[in-house]
């Protein structure tokens, strides 16, 4: 009976953990919370064999593990230099419909990797690919060239173009000049650009993505 009760009690408490961390799948977790999350599973399942283990003293290793990863997402929100070190950055795998050899070495993704999750994305050749981003949760992004993009209003209504790949050009109210610097942009035109909006600040700016043609800009 009393193993039952530290089972229920575990259950909880790592249910209520879980859900501090928000809602997020298994494939969706971040290299922290997924070494977070089998931390927390061992850690709760000790306890509940172990009966000379007070109840409290198992679960006190559990929510100090919370608390590091609430603190840790916090710094990743305020720090872009902690975020990448904590979490990485995407990686391009293939750019303007070609496979970058060097990253996928790199990340040690081979090619039947990388069809593999094409044809999972309904695409069956690197050849209707404009670009594809390798997330740092382990998930590819998949952007099609214009001819093999789905049809939209936008498209049934003329719009042409080249696919092209928009880019986080200021975050958090900080500019990311790397970004600015891809997209064969520079602070002058992000400046004019954020005139036009009458905005006197990029701190007075949560979001700004851009391909140098659209963009989506969001206020703090």
């Amino acid at each position: 009976m009393q193993t039952v009760l530290r089972t229920v009690i575990f259950y909880f408490a790592v249910v209520f953990v879980f859900r501090c961390m928000g809602k997020r799948q298994i494939g969706e977790l971040q290299p922290s919370e997924l070494v977070l999350a089998i931390m927390i599973s061992d850690l709760a399942t000790t306890p509940v064999h172990d009966q000379k283990t007070p109840v409290y003293l198992g679960m006190l290793p559990i929510f100090v593990l919370m608390v590091i990863e609430i603190l840790i997402a916090y710094l990743s929100q305020k720090s872009v230099i902690f975020r990448r070190i904590v979490t990485g950055k995407p990686s391009i795998i293939i750019s303007r419909g070609k496979i970058d050899i060097k990253m996928l070495k790199k990340l040690r993704f081979n090619i039947d990797d990388l069809f593999e999750v094409l044809r999972s994305s309904g695409y069956m050749s690197v050849s209707e690919v404009e670009y594809a981003i390798l997330e740092t949760n382990g998930q590819l992004s998949v952007i099609p060239k214009t001819e093999n993009t789905p049809l939209t209003l936008k498209i049934l209504g003329g719009a042409s173009g080249k696919a092209t790949l928009p880019r986080n050009v200021i975050k958090d109210g900080k500019i990311n000049n790397e970004n600015l610097s891809l997209l064969g942009l520079d602070e002058n035109w992000l400046k004019k650009e954020l005139e036009k909006r009458k905005i006197s600040s990029p701190k007075e700016v949560f979001l700004f993505t851009t391909d140098g043609v659209e963009s989506f800009v969001q206020k703090s």
